[in-house]
């Protein structure tokens, strides 16, 4: 029989033996039959047992085992799945996706891709949400071109990462305010400069939100 299996016996009145309970998570068909088998040893002979209601017993196991194996067969099959459909998805992390939802201003929201999981059988990516584009700036120096960088207040940094005590003012998040074809930089006293050597330096930034959301596979728009 299966290993672990136990079965419970008592004995009645007259002497006859007959079997109470088995406890067995992994009873197959052979079991039952060695059973039946074991029953029909010690049964009554004045009370025999009914073939018809040992035969329907008997398809029943047989029933619970086959759908027990088709289950397992479907759970490799939808593993299996699962597997190659999450190979195929990791291939949009680092990418940026929509997926149809929209901000308080009706347009569409972007998300760029961190990772990507199965939660409860179903395939998620986790994404940050876009925040805003920054527009990278350059120090024109001469001939050279040095990095500069500008935080969300529109204080300026040189190519070192240095302060600079400048700001330049901001039309809107990571987007400079440019007039008269250049920026306006301002100085330490807030007062306007009013020749500079500030240009765009072409490179712009997907700033995104710190913190991650889930976003089904199968709701994903588009893909950029």
């Amino acid at each position: 029989m299966a290993d672990g299996m136990t079965v419970n016996s008592t004995i009645d009145s007259y002497g006859n033996k007959y079997t109470q309970s088995v406890t067995n998570d992994q009873l197959t068909t052979n079991d039952f039959l060695k059973l039946m088998i074991e029953e029909l040893k010690l049964q009554d002979p004045t009370k025999p047992m009914d073939s018809a209601k040992m035969l329907s017993t008997q398809m029943q196991m047989s029933t619970l085992n086959a759908n027990m194996e088709m289950i397992k067969s479907l759970q490799a099959i939808q593993t299996a799945f699962n597997q190659n459909s999450l190979s195929t998805a990791t291939g949009i992390i680092g990418k940026n996706i929509e997926n149809g939802s929209v901000n308080e201003d009706g347009a569409l929201k972007a998300f760029k891709v961190d990772s990507i999981e199965i939660i409860d059988g179903e395939i998620m990516v986790q994404a940050s949400e876009w925040q805003y584009l920054y527009n990278g700036i350059a120090l024109k120096d001469g001939e050279e071109y040095k990095a500069a960088n500008y935080d969300e207040e529109g204080n300026l940094y040189d190519h070192k990462g240095n302060k600079t005590g400048q700001t330049i003012v901001l039309e809107s998040l990571g987007k400079p305010l440019i007039k008269d074809g250049k920026f306006v930089i301002k100085d330490e006293n807030g007062g306007e400069v009013s020749s500079h050597d500030y240009v765009l330096s072409g490179k712009n930034t997907i700033v995104t939100a710190d913190q991650t959301i889930s976003i089904p596979f199968s709701s994903i728009t588009k893909i950029f």
